[in-house]
This record gives structure tokens, sequence and C-alpha cells, in this order.
């Protein structure tokens, strides 16, 4: 998650803002879609530290970023890896989980300028001016670093090495890239997709075909759904000095096809884990039958809004991506062998 996920700034988002230990989407962090789907920040009121440190850590995005692990530690505990070890997962999610933290704290530090120009981020700990930029900023790397060695020490090398480059790839790569260049959002996506394979690899799994199956769903589940986000956000993004896919787009032809593109490739892709028969028999069927036609339902919502241009179309499209990703987990996890 670019910035991204069910979980936290574009509500589910806040999943929005993907998503990645850093986010995520990812892309997955981005905040409220509309005023309907999610209230502004800037509508809140003082809400005190506990809570600003909430917004910092972007808890809500990052609830997203640990399901994700989870779910790959899951899939690898089904497939040979180690048995199911409750002390082992614990372990990768308090270290992912820190790992995220810090890095939503950091990419806060680093955007507070830019949070200040927007409505629904104004009111941040930050561009509100609640908080010390130094004390968010020994905040994220408090965290990070603790995530990290913690995950070293009790999980594997795998996972923290995973967890250090999420970190490093969502602060140092996207956070920056967003001012500068729309392929932020595909940058945004790689650490959004990285926590299941952290989680995989947790579980014992090896980086293989499995674990970049991983990651390319959660890569590719991202792209609608940060376009159909950039799209709704336009403006603000615009006024604010992020580029994005959606700048100048008023139409919303680009962005729908871009929506639709993604969400084709997304169809296909459960043929991957059932032709390498990691989903076997009537169960991996379904999976396979469930997993196509989710995403060509996606690509249709996409069509239906290129070819009309109604913002009521896109917000469509935008909620089914919400709902689409605990589908496909689920249908994965019924059939996974």
């Amino acid at each position: 998650m670019v910035d991204p996920a069910p979980a936290e700034e574009p509500k589910t988002p806040e999943t929005s803002e993907t998503a990645s230990v850093g986010t995520v989407v990812t892309p997955a962090e981005e905040g409220a879609v509309t005023e309907q789907v999610v209230p502004s920040e800037s509508e809140m009121e003082d809400p005190g530290l506990r809570k600003d440190l909430l917004v910092l850590t972007k808890m809500r995005l990052n609830v997203f970023v640990l399901i994700t692990t989870f779910f790959g530690f899951l899939l690898a505990s089904r497939s040979g890896g180690r048995s199911f070890d409750l002390m082992i997962l614990a372990h990768t999610i308090i270290g992912t989980a820190a790992a995220a933290f810090g890095s939503a704290a950091f990419n806060q530090v680093m955007e507070v300028d830019l949070d200040a120009r927007m409505k629904r981020t104004a009111n941040r700990p930050l561009p509100s001016r609640r908080m010390d930029p130094l004390f968010a900023f020994a905040v994220g790397w408090i965290l990070s670093a603790a995530g990290i060695i913690h995950l070293a020490a009790k999980v594997g090398a795998w996972p923290a090495w995973l967890a250090a480059a999420t970190v490093a790839i969502y602060v140092f790569v996207y956070t920056p890239l967003k001012r500068v260049s729309s392929t932020n959002t595909l940058v945004g996506a790689i650490p959004g997709a990285i926590p299941p394979v952290i989680g995989w690899t947790a579980a014992g799994g090896p980086v293989d075909n499995s674990a970049w199956f991983l990651f390319a769903l959660l890569f590719l589940w991202q792209l609608p759904h940060f376009v159909a986000i950039n799209w709704l956000c336009r403006e603000e993004y615009e006024s604010a000095g992020y580029k994005m896919w959606s700048d100048g787009d008023v139409s919303g032809r680009h962005s729908g096809k871009l929506a639709a593109i993604f969400a084709l490739m997304l169809a296909a892709l459960p043929i991957w884990p059932w032709f390498a028969g990691s989903t076997p028999g009537i169960l991996g069927i379904v999976a396979l039958v469930g997993g196509v036609l989710a995403g060509l339902l996606m690509a249709a919502l996409a069509g239906r809004f290129m070819r009309d241009g109604q913002r009521t179309s896109f917000r469509k499209l935008f909620l089914f991506t919400l709902l689409y990703l605990p589908l496909e987990l689920g249908l994965l996890a019924i059939a996974w062998r």
C-alpha cells in the first residue's frame, strides 16, 4: 500500500493510502475519498496526544497491512512452511506493525507543507502544529528501527530485510516522488505489496512463485484502487502540488482507462496459483472462477465510468475495490494447499 487499504487513509481506506509496511498502497494512505465516504481530518476537533499518535502512525491503514501480513503467514503455513506457530506470528505482527507505524510517521514529517494545503489533512498533528516535528521524527525512527530489529531477532532475516526495503522505498523513494512524477503510484504499490511476502517468509515459505504471486496480487489490486482515489480527490491533490495520473483528467476517461487495464490484469492473476497447483481440486476451480469474475466486474465498472464520466460511477468502482480484496483473499484461503 501505496499509501493504501482496507484500512486507513482512503479508508478502508486511508487503505488506500495503500498500504505498505510503509504503507500500503499503499498508493494506500491518501485520506478520505469523498465527503460522503469519509469525513475530512480537518473536520475533527483537537483529539489529544493519543489520537494524534494514531493519526501519525496511520493506524487504520496499517491494520490492513497487518491483515495481509497474516494472510501471507497463513498460506505459507498451509503449503509446507513451518507449522502455524502463534508465537512466530505474534513476533511477525509486532515487528511489521512497528516498521509500518514508523514509516507512516516519517511520511508525514516529510509532507507537512503539502498536508497543510489540503482540507482533509490540515488537521493532522504536524500541519496543525500540535506536535513537534522532531518528536514525530523520533517516533518514526524508533518504531522503524525497533520493528526491523525485532523481526531480525525473533523471526528471521528475510522478513527483516523485506521490512527494511519497504520502509526505505516508502520513505525515500515514493514519498518524495509524489511531488515529481505520477509514476509515484506504481512505486508506492511496491511497499504496499510486500507485507504478505513478509508473512509468507516469516512462516518459513521460500521466496518462490507463490511469494511473487502474493506480491503481484497486492500490487495490482492497489492500482485501480488508487486510480479511483486519485480521481475522486484530484482537485485537492492538484492544488497541493502532488503529481498524479488524474491531474487534468476532468472527464475521467484517462483514469477510467487505466483502472480498466489494471483490473483486467488482476482478473487474469488467479490463473497463476491454479496453474501452479497451489489451488487444486474443486475449491481451486471455485477460487479461479470467482477471482476471474471479480476482476472482470471491476474492469466493467471502470469501463462504465470511462464511458459516462459520472462521479457516482467511479465511487462504485472504488467501493468495489474494497470488496474485491477480502473476497479474493477468502477464496485463496479456502482453496490454497
